[in-house]
């Protein structure tokens, strides 16, 4: 056998080398392969930990907030029943210790007041937030914790408690004027629902008009339902009703206004690219699943005591049977799957959207109330009250004060800051209630003391910020202390005090108002 010659100075070749070289290159293909794959697993390793985790805290934090949640909707749910079976014992021992025991002539009627001289008192009408209710609800819990009763013309209306606002606005419309509910031909086809609802035989204010307007104090969301509703009497957009106009309401005021969204749609289960589309793990997931049960049993009696407002959609067994209730777990159909519901219209894309045809108008007064968002203390943004902010708040206040929107999507509008969303009252950001800001910034005026911005300017909204959280001013008085009836005596005393329709002034229906920031 012939060997190569040995040349002096050159480094002889080693046995791996001489077989490193003579391996053939598909065995190079997978060791290189192999090797990767050593690197991948202790790489993935890792990351499997820190997904792992992540799972945990999510589904941790889920569980945690719908205990929350569930637990105080039936601390809600069982007070009103705990207070109306409370008011049945009563009336019923008043008639056994009156028995025969009483004068049989009739005691006088008492004369609450006259009709004339409540001709030209406007009313003033109460529009509730979300999950929230009217009148005649949850037996004889009221929402504005009985601020309704510090007047003797107030309004509370019962509105969708989870329909969207346009749904909700059409829906006050009636309520006021009387007729049937009409949501429009053309929306009731897109969102898939029956064009008619419920039936007022005898609107609440049927002579409401230019001439007899009204003021609305609207919390939460639903200050953008007396907003909408305004646009949709200056542009007559009510069948039968062409006299309607923006006059027809003299004032609106909002408490913890929801005017440009709220970053908590997205903790809750919304998609932050979009802002119409849900998460598939969420608290609104499970909200969905829950809504879509209770209005597919309809039991009548329970409907009757909370009513989520979604009959025009006719979920109901007897309508859909079985198989509708499978489409609308699916998401084939209902509200969820059409995006005719009220949590869209609350992030920041969907206000957007509807802000962008909303004006502020020059013959109305407009006023907001923000609860007091949180303060940093050393370096980390808390609730503004750690032992006084509600439960069903403290978790979200924390979260919306950490949120980022996610950096790899477009921001929701030009000029975008997380540090702007940061302050918030755990429903709400700061941003949001203060007054209408985007995609145009509307006239505004900071107040310090309602006795310095007298007199009133219309078409500005001046807004105040009082030291609350979001649901401080309904359902439970107690909670705002002295500070509830400031809040309330002072609404109620300037729509009839400091706040008269002046002079006719001419507007456009169609008018934009734009403004500067």
């Amino acid at each position: 056998m012939k060997h190569k010659r040995h040349v002096p100075g050159a480094r002889a070749p080693t046995h791996q080398t001489l077989d490193f070289l003579s391996l053939p290159p598909y065995y190079l293909l997978l060791r290189l392969i192999l090797n990767n794959h050593r690197m991948w697993r202790r790489k993935s390793a890792n990351e499997m930990i820190g997904s792992w985790i992540a799972v945990i805290f999510l589904f941790w934090e889920l569980f945690l907030s719908s205990v929350v949640h569930l637990v105080y909707g039936l601390y809600i749910f069982t007070s009103a029943v705990a207070g109306d079976v409370s008011e049945s014992l009563n009336l019923s021992f008043r008639k056994i210790k009156l028995v025969n025991f009483e004068p049989k002539t009739a005691p006088p009627p008492i004369k609450l007041s006259s009709s004339n001289s409540h001709q030209h008192v406007p009313p003033i009408v109460l529009v509730h937030g979300i999950f929230g209710f009217g009148k005649g609800r949850l037996g004889r819990l009221s929402y504005f914790a009985g601020a309704e009763n510090k007047d003797e013309r107030v309004l509370v209306p019962d509105l969708g408690s989870l329909t969207s606002i346009y749904d909700r606005a059409r829906e006050l419309f009636y309520y006021l004027k009387g007729g049937k509910v009409d949501y429009g031909e053309e929306h009731s086809r897109v969102f898939g629902h029956s064009q008619f609802g419920r039936l007022y035989e005898q609107g609440q204010y049927p002579e409401w008009d230019e001439d007899h307007p009204i003021h609305i104090v609207g919390h939460s969301a639903g200050a953008q339902v007396a907003r909408l509703l305004q646009q949709m009497l200056a542009d007559k957009a009510f069948n039968g009703h062409d006299n309607t106009s923006e006059n027809w309401i003299i004032s609106i005021t909002a408490i913890s206004g929801a005017f440009n969204g709220t970053t908590r749609t997205y903790l809750d289960g919304m998609q932050p690219e979009d802002g119409e589309t849900m998460k598939p793990i969420s608290l609104l997931q499970l909200c969905r699943v829950g809504v879509i049960a209770y209005d597919w049993l309809d039991i009548a009696w329970l409907k009757k005591y909370y009513n989520f407002g979604f009959d025009h959609f006719n979920m109901s067994w007897k309508k859909v049977g079985v198989l509708g209730l499978l489409r609308c777990l699916l998401g084939n159909t209902g509200p969820f799957a059409s995006g005719d519901w009220i949590l869209p219209d609350l992030t920041i894309q969907g206000s957007i959207r509807l802000n962008s045809r909303l004006q502020t108008f020059k013959s109305t007064y407009y006023f907001s109330y923000v609860t007091k968002p949180p303060r940093k203390i050393f370096g980390l943004t808390v609730p503004y009250s750690i032992i006084g902010i509600h439960p069903l708040l403290f978790i979200r206040a924390l979260q919306m004060s950490r949120w980022r929107f996610p950096s790899e999507l477009s921001p929701p509008y030009k000029g975008y800051r997380d540090e702007d969303w940061q302050e918030n009252d755990g429903a709400l950001n700061k941003i949001s209630m203060t007054h209408p800001r985007f995609p145009i910034e509307h006239p505004s005026h900071f107040v310090h003391n309602d006795s310095e911005s007298q007199p009133w300017e219309p078409g500005i909204w001046y807004y105040k910020i009082v030291e609350a959280d979001h649901i401080s001013f309904i359902i439970n008085r107690d909670r705002a202390g002295v500070q509830f009836d400031l809040i309330y005596d002072g609404i109620f005393e300037r729509c009839r005090k400091h706040v008269f329709r002046r002079k006719q002034q001419l507007i456009l229906p169609n008018q934009n108002t734009e403004m500067q920031p």
